[in-house]
């Protein structure tokens, strides 16, 4: 029989332990993440998405993550798996909404009210501008969101709206697309306009505009050499095809989206959708992005993200132009703020 002696043991253990992954635990944790790209048609949900996960595993490296969906009816196995969980984190994008019970993107029903869910909101939005929440959607999102933990929102007129319910414990984090903006990355984006240019249109009934969207194509012809357009939403295609057949068009991908952002193309960004343009920034490139709706525009009045009005072209004419400085300014108080109520509880990382 081979003697083990306490030295050679010690040594052993402390390799296991300089292991990554490896370490001696009394307890594991739980969190559940609600997945807002799932079974949802728009790849800037996939963007978001992978924002919230980065942060997720930086914030909780030793516990269990699971997942559920926001964009289907939840049943009861989603529904224990959220009140099982130490932390319910709803992972950012439009889920709030005045009329919860139409069109909302957060499928939720009575049952999921009265089940004790307590969600913590993480750089969540408010659909559109909107009234005041009506009596259902009041009910609805006191009784979802957890009432003693700090939420996150994109932006000040969520956190408003959030506030006129009652629901004080807000934070404006911007979207956790955002939080690796920091200035020496912003710094190293390009100021000079590029030789070609990525775009993006919107084709939502509510959201596009032909005349205008025609008018920002014809002016990116006139600035650029060769246009493409990345297809964030399947509808996108027919639409932009019936502007301008002769863009080139990016597979509808975010894989192929990063690879142009990350190939040799000394390339732009200009188009309206928001999540398309943070992921050129998130690559280094010069960023222009066309507001349609509330979220382009109230994250660039609150973080200094490069947008411009739908119809403002000669402001967009002079940003092409450049040269064009983008600084964002990211909220770290309020960021630091909504990560340390998870280190103070012992859940999140150290």
């Amino acid at each position: 029989m081979v003697q083990v002696y306490p030295s050679r043991q010690m040594n052993e253990r402390r390799e296991q332990i300089a292991v990554e992954g490896v370490s001696p635990r009394i307890a594991m944790h739980r969190v559940t993440v609600l997945d807002t790209a799932a079974a949802s048609t728009n790849l800037g949900d996939s963007v978001i998405m992978e924002a919230v996960r980065h942060e997720i595993a930086g914030l909780f490296p030793d516990s269990a993550v699971f997942a559920v969906t926001s964009h289907e009816w939840m049943g009861p196995h989603s529904r224990r798996l959220i009140r099982k969980a130490d932390w319910a984190i709803a992972g950012g994008t439009t889920l709030l909404n005045s009329r919860m019970w139409f069109r909302s993107n957060w499928r939720v029903k009575p049952i999921d009210a009265l089940s004790h869910l307590n969600v913590v909101l993480m750089g969540a939005g408010w659909y559109q501008y909107q009234g005041a929440p009506d009596p259902y959607s009041h009910w609805m999102l006191r009784s979802l969101l957890n009432r003693t933990a700090i939420h996150s929102v994109r932006d000040s007129y969520t956190l408003e709206k959030l506030t006129s319910l009652g629901i004080t414990k807000v934070v404006n984090t911007g979207c956790p697309t955002l939080w690796q903006l920091i200035p020496a990355h912003c710094a190293r984006l390009p100021k000079q306009k590029a030789g070609s240019v990525l775009t993006t249109i919107n084709s939502y009934p509510k959201l596009y505009d032909q005349d205008a969207d025609r008018r920002m194509f014809e002016m990116l012809r006139r600035h650029y050499r060769d246009v493409y357009l990345w297809i964030q939403t399947y509808t996108d295609f027919e639409y932009a095809r019936s502007l301008d057949p002769a863009l080139l068009f990016v597979n509808p991908n975010l894989g192929a989206l990063d690879a142009v952002l990350s190939s040799n193309l000394d390339i732009d960004y200009v188009g309206n959708r928001l999540h398309a343009g943070i992921r050129a920034l998130q690559k280094g490139r010069r960023a222009i992005i066309v507001e349609i709706d509330n979220r382009a525009r109230e994250m660039g009045q609150d973080f200094g993200l490069p947008t411009v009005a739908r119809t403002d072209f000669d402001r967009l004419e002079h940003m092409i132009k450049g040269p064009l400085e983008i600084s964002v300014r990211l909220p770290n108080t309020e960021i630091d703020i909504w990560k340390g109520q998870f280190r103070a509880s012992g859940d999140g990382a150290p």
